[in-house]
């Protein structure tokens, strides 16, 4: 008699899961983000693209194309000082001989060395716009006095530069103890020749016993950098000097035979060599012109000539 009846009590309200179908994908669901938008302040990371606008779609790929853009002018304005820096870097030398005539192979090996020591010195010299040439000459002709000079030429290859080396020509020699000397027109000393023997010989008649040690102290650069400039000028004036020779006990007076006189001139080393010359020059054609053969001229004074 307490009991309800079944058909008094209410019937609890049944829920059933809505499934998606495939005809009807996009139904809402809570958390759910509604895609398709074509707002340009929001971009579904599912939305279609077939969905955005014409205008949206060429507003996008014009972007694409600025950015990509972008990015390749960088990095080629990156690549052009790069570039250079490549082309224009010496790691390694080339030599080459600029001089004919040599009577000798040269040994390009240990001039590729002291160039390479020089850029060890200076790497900054690497660059090839940056390299001084006079330093670089002075420096090699310091370790090897029979250069000249030395010219940086073109890239020969990936790192490796060329490097013309100009080797001195002797214009005259001098041997002492056994020890051979020349000497170029430009009045520089150097112990290594790869020309012919030059055909101006010093003679030592001084009569001094060379000890060692003192070799370098009689053959001095200053010596044989006026002898030099004695046989140049005058081959400049038109006379050929044959001999220079040093005279019985001193060091400091040269007596040179030339071709075109039976006489010998003297001359001093504590005098400028292009004054001497001239002098020597003028007193030669006055003795010509004259028709006199003296046994020797002195011009050791300067605007004087002695004869005898």
């Amino acid at each position: 008699m307490f009991s309800k009846k079944k058909s008094n009590i209410p019937r609890r309200r049944s829920t059933q899961k809505v499934e998606a179908t495939p005809t009807n994908p996009h139904v809402f669901k809570r958390n759910r983000t509604l895609t398709g938008t074509t707002s340009n302040r929001f971009d579904s990371a599912n939305a279609n693209a077939d969905l955005k606008s014409p205008r949206t779609h060429v507003h996008d790929l014009s972007m694409q194309r600025r950015k990509v853009t972008t990015i390749l002018v960088i990095i080629f304005i990156s690549a052009i000082p790069v570039w250079l820096l490549i082309n224009n870097f010496t790691a390694t030398a080339n030599i080459s001989i600029s001089n004919i005539g040599l009577s000798k192979t040269v040994d390009t090996r240990k001039y590729q060395d002291v160039v390479q020591n020089y850029l060890d010195q200076n790497p900054i010299s690497r660059l090839t716009f940056f390299l001084n040439q006079s330093n670089l000459s002075d420096f090699v002709s310091a370790k090897l006095p029979e250069v000249s000079k030395v010219t940086q030429g073109r890239m020969v290859g990936l790192g490796a530069t060329s490097f013309a080396i100009t080797l001195r020509s002797p214009v005259a020699g001098w041997q002492i103890n056994n020890k051979q000397y020349y000497v170029d027109s430009s009045g520089i000393a150097y112990d290594l020749n790869y020309f012919p023997a030059p055909s101006v010989q010093i003679v030592d008649n001084s009569g001094i016993t060379y000890k060692p040690g003192t070799t370098t102290a009689i053959a001095s650069n200053r010596f044989l950098s006026f002898v030099g400039r004695i046989v140049s000028l005058t081959k400049a004036s038109g006379y050929t000097v044959t001999q220079a020779i040093l005279p019985p006990n001193t060091t400091r007076e040269l007596e040179v035979r030339l071709k075109e006189t039976s006489y010998y001139v003297k001359l001093s080393i504590d005098r400028p060599a292009g004054e001497q010359v001239e002098d020597m020059v003028t007193a030669i054609r006055y003795f010509t012109s004259h028709g006199q053969v003296p046994g020797y001229v002195d011009v050791r004074v300067s605007g004087k000539a002695f004869y005898k």
